[in-house]
């Protein structure tokens, strides 16, 4: 099969087109032959060598994918929530080798392709949305804090591929969301997507602009890919008994806190990277994303964001758009003709 290697740490040419024999799935795993690929992240600091496989992972980068089910373990005993089979239509999150032409996956995280959508957008779907799922409906509890059904949520980076997320199925759902981005076009693509106010952090306060929208009260939850000197403000920018979520570490991994605002207004900090977690806990945000978003995609309340979508062998030039950070949404591989 072909797939795109890292041939050394450094720059996005170190992506080369290379062959590979099939992987072969284990007990619990399917193998599927993949049409799309998605480009997030967590591949551009793999490449530069800042974040490494877990135990046991392929070695290739790509973290979801969109294929067919074309082989492996689908037995009567084997964990199959969704009731899949050889020939389904899959989206599945991986912890590597998602660069290929053929992929393997536990079967408990594979999703149905959701109806409408073709294989290049259900691609882009699974590493932000089990990401997003976990992070700000599973650990920053939206909606179970101390604003109830009114808590708002505020999205840093609303033009990722996170934030794009986290915006749909924040406003799918019924929160109210904000979001910062970097110029004045992003902010506007954010609103398109559901956001009540865009900010353009390099022209306003967020800080600011939050008290001012939510009339001194502040956000209950925040989804932080910055960090750094980002941290101090976000917590002021929190309403009593909000939730800081950090999620990755762009502006750097250290920042000075004032824990006695932590103590008084009952403010959490908290993180996870969903990549080494086990099959077990990923399998529990896949069932929820089936019952609680799937059909927000299926009836078109939540739309799929693709910015651009390169044929495989260009994974370099994804790569550097990726770093550009001038896309909206996804960026997406295509091996063949996508359907």
């Amino acid at each position: 099969m072909k797939v795109i290697e890292i041939t050394e740490f450094g720059a996005p040419d170190v992506l080369q087109l290379a062959e590979r024999s099939v992987p072969m799935p284990k007990a619990g795993e399917v193998l599927i032959k993949v049409t799309a690929s998605g480009v997030n992240r967590p591949d551009v600091f793999q490449r530069k060598g800042a974040y490494a496989p877990p135990p046991g992972a392929s070695d290739l980068p790509g973290l979801e994918v969109a294929g067919e089910i074309v082989g492996g373990a689908i037995e009567a005993e084997a964990p199959n929530p969704f009731g899949l089979k050889i020939g389904d239509r899959v989206c599945a999150l991986l912890t590597g080798g998602g660069y290929a032409e053929y992929a393997v996956a536990p079967l408990a995280q594979c999703l149905p392709v959701p109806e409408g959508l073709s294989a290049i957008e259900a691609a882009s779907l699974p590493e932000t949305f089990f990401t997003v799922w976990s992070n700000v409906f599973d650990r920053a509890q939206l909606g179970a804090g101390e604003g109830g059904a009114n808590e708002v949520l505020l999205v840093q980076g609303g033009s990722s591929g996170i934030g794009v997320t986290a915006i749909q199925i924040a406003r799918a759902l019924g929160f109210r969301v904000f979001a910062t981005a970097g110029s004045d076009d992003k902010c506007r693509a954010c609103e398109q997507l559901g956001a009540e106010r865009g900010i353009n952090y390099r022209t306003e306060d967020f800080v600011e602009v939050v008290k001012t929208l939510t009339n001194g009260r502040g956000v209950d939850v925040i989804l932080d890919m910055v960090a750094g000197s980002y941290v101090s403000r976000e917590l002021t920018a929190l309403a009593d008994g909000g939730r800081l979520v950090l999620i990755a570490l762009l502006g750097g991994a250290k920042a000075e806190l004032n824990l006695n605002e932590i103590l008084r207004r009952r403010l959490t900090v908290t993180g996870s990277t969903l990549r080494p977690r086990p099959v077990a806990f990923k399998a529990s945000i896949a069932a929820q994303l089936k019952a609680r978003v799937w059909p927000c995609l299926e009836d078109g309340r939540i739309k799929p964001v693709v910015h651009r979508v390169f044929p495989a062998a260009q994974a370099a030039d994804a790569h550097a758009l990726m770093e550009s950070s001038t896309h909206v949404g996804k960026i997406v591989l295509a091996w063949g003709d996508p359907v």
